[in-house]
């Protein structure tokens, strides 16, 4: 059988269209790649982001829930003290004077108003039971303030730093329920604390009452 001879021209022209349709699909089958993954990638995402949410949300929700417990035993605590203190408020012969209405054009720094006989009972039950827990115990830091006082019923949303006073920490609790203004201030005095009530003004936060500076450290 006798060969059939193409011509070179031809036949070069030939192998150079198998060439380029081989690179062409060669080509195509790798832009198709990056778009297949793009797409798989977009999917997880989708699929991460709600997951990434209802983690977070449930990460939240202890936190609440703590914060919760720990009003509601606070509460209990302040309704035991008020409790003791009826007694005595009714065993008072004359009538008191009820606090002044709050005026919102207070300055920044508000000075503390009166407590009443309710208040100033309610005072000294906290006074008591503060000091008798730290009675012996060293609180060098803020930190460790705040996290006995957390252990005595007080929410660290009640609890507030204040600038140290001769270089031992301070802390004040704002024990205000409903339209009551007590308030309270704790300083480190070595192996104990200094209880201090004073009221603090409506819609005033404690860390804003002006109080006058003790002149010298307590020393009990």
């Amino acid at each position: 059988m006798r060969s059939i001879l193409f011509p070179k021209p031809l036949l070069t022209a030939a192998l150079g269209s198998v060439v380029v349709l081989a690179a062409a699909g060669t080509q195509s089958a790798h832009a198709t790649t990056p778009a297949s993954t793009t797409a798989t990638a977009s999917v997880s995402a989708a699929h991460a982001t709600p997951r990434s949410s209802a983690v977070r949300t449930a990460r939240a929700v202890p936190v609440v829930a703590r914060a919760r417990v720990a009003e509601a035993r606070f509460l209990e605590l302040a309704s035991l003290f008020a409790q003791s203190c009826e007694p005595r408020v009714l065993s008072v012969p004359d009538p008191v004077a009820s606090a002044p209405t709050p005026d919102h054009t207070l300055p920044v720094l508000a000075d503390p108003v009166p407590l009443t006989p309710t208040e100033e009972c309610t005072a000294q039950r906290h006074q008591v039971w503060i000091t008798k827990a730290f009675s012996g115990k060293e609180t060098a830091t803020y930190e460790q303030m705040r996290d006995r006082l957390t252990t005595l019923k007080y929410p660290g949303a009640r609890i507030y730093r204040m600038p140290n006073f001769a270089g031992e920490p301070v802390a004040r609790l704002d024990v205000r329920v409903g339209a009551d203004h007590l308030a309270l201030e704790v300083t480190d005095i070595g192996h104990g604390v200094m209880v201090r009530a004073f009221g603090a003004p409506q819609d005033v936060s404690v860390t804003d009452v002006r109080l006058k500076p003790q002149l010298d450290r307590p020393t009990s």
